[in-house]
């Protein structure tokens, strides 16, 4: 029979953990039960090292890289023992030992490692670049407050919704974006190989080409003769964008006109808005300052405008300033924010209002992708209908002229 780890709680409190051998994972949860223990956790045991060696070396997982996902799901593994009773070292242990991933294990090793030596978690999760900034800050706190199962989940959470508001800005564009690649590969294929064949074909007949077979084959030939200068053209530019983009003034501009575009623009302002507020409020939630706040929001934003903005806004905070009047940036968050946060600075209640801001913003940014999505998938097949259907139009033109017609 297969055995099973588990974490349990006794009658009086106490952590308990173990292997079971049983037949299936129920009647171990049945034999804690009559135990009178209260089950956390049940999962099969770990093979042998051997075979641990042998599935790491043909595995990819033993080279893929670490995602967000996957700190998030170990954040909320953490956070799930945590509650139950178990030590720090314990529950890294565990999460160790239920990570898929190699490298992300090697990890959590460390990460234990170095708190038996003496580290706080905060500062033993702090150097390694996986970590999001915001999540060491929160578990600085949450030592300190004795809060830490609390902070651990507040940062898987805050880790999900950014994925997810990702995910959807990615599915909103992914689509169309495949379709008009796809549709455009197809025509050039038609463009270079298939009707410069037929033109020799009719040539060598002795017909004429058809006005619109002709047309298409003018594009044909004028790509064929500058194609390489065109795609060194291409190159080129795009060497010098990629430049222009990693020198800070040009990155700046960059990202202050990206939020000034009519739709686009409107989307990277919202997602902004859902992110600073609802950052900002777990934050100030967790007993945060102000001003250490917007420091570590400074390093979340990956708008470099938005980011200088912030630390204009800490700037003016230190000097007396309100919060309010320095978001109150043109085409930069959305002016809600910073009426509403004036209402919670008056009230009291600014972690309040921030999660109120970011949970209105994000239906509004849901809301804003269905939008596009519905226009810009009508528009991207009537284009692509037009290019496929001009292509094959031209196609079948000189077929007809082929046959006579």
């Amino acid at each position: 029979m297969p055995d099973f780890t588990f974490v349990a709680r006794d009658p009086s409190g106490r952590p308990q953990q173990g292997t079971l051998e049983a037949a299936t994972r129920t009647a171990v949860l049945e034999d804690l039960r009559g135990r009178g223990w209260l089950v956390v956790k049940i999962a099969p045991a770990a093979p042998d090292a051997a075979s641990i060696g042998v599935l790491q070396t043909i595995s990819p997982s033993h080279w893929m890289p670490i995602r967000s996902i996957d700190v998030e799901i170990g954040f909320s593994q953490l956070a799930v023992m945590l509650r139950g009773g178990l030590s720090l070292l314990n529950a890294l242990n565990t999460v160790e030992e239920n990570t898929v991933k190699t490298s992300m294990r090697r990890v959590w090793r460390t990460v234990a490692r170095r708190i038996q030596e003496g580290a706080s978690f905060a500062s033993a999760i702090r150097e390694h670049r996986c970590f999001p900034i915001l999540a060491v800050h929160l578990i600085r706190v949450g030592e300190q407050t004795g809060n830490l199962d609390m902070v651990v989940d507040r940062a898987a959470e805050t880790m999900r919704n950014r994925r997810q508001l990702m995910a959807s800005l990615f599915t909103a564009l992914a689509y169309p974006t495949i379709v008009l690649l796809a549709a455009l590969g197809v025509s050039a294929f038609m463009i270079i190989k298939v009707i410069p064949a037929l033109r020799v074909f009719l040539t060598a007949m002795g017909r004429r080409m058809p006005p619109m077979t002709q047309a298409l084959l003018d594009v044909s030939n004028w790509f064929q003769v500058h194609g390489l200068f065109t795609l060194m053209m291409i190159v080129f530019l795009s060497l010098a964008a990629i430049t222009f983009y990693a020198w800070p003034p040009g990155r700046g501009w960059v990202d202050r006109w990206l939020l000034r575009l009519p739709v686009v623009g409107k989307l990277l302002r919202l997602g902004a808005t859902v992110s600073l507020s609802r950052a900002m409020g777990i934050l100030l939630r967790s007993g945060i300052t102000l001003l250490d706040a917007l420091r570590t929001l400074e390093q979340l934003h990956k708008n470099r405008y938005l980011s200088d903005r912030l630390s204009d806004a800490r700037n003016s905070v230190m000097g007396g300033g309100d919060l309010a009047s320095s978001l109150s940036v043109e085409h930069a968050w959305m002016p809600m924010l910073s009426r509403m946060v004036a209402v919670g600075e008056t009230a009291g209640t600014l972690d309040d209002i921030l999660v109120e801001v970011a949970e209105f913003h994000e239906g509004q940014l849901q809301t804003s992708i269905k939008r596009l999505s519905a226009i810009v998938e009508p528009a991207i097949i009537v284009v692509v209908g037009g290019i496929v259907g001009f292509v094959y139009g031209s196609f079948f033109m000189a077929l007809f002229a082929a046959g006579g017609a």
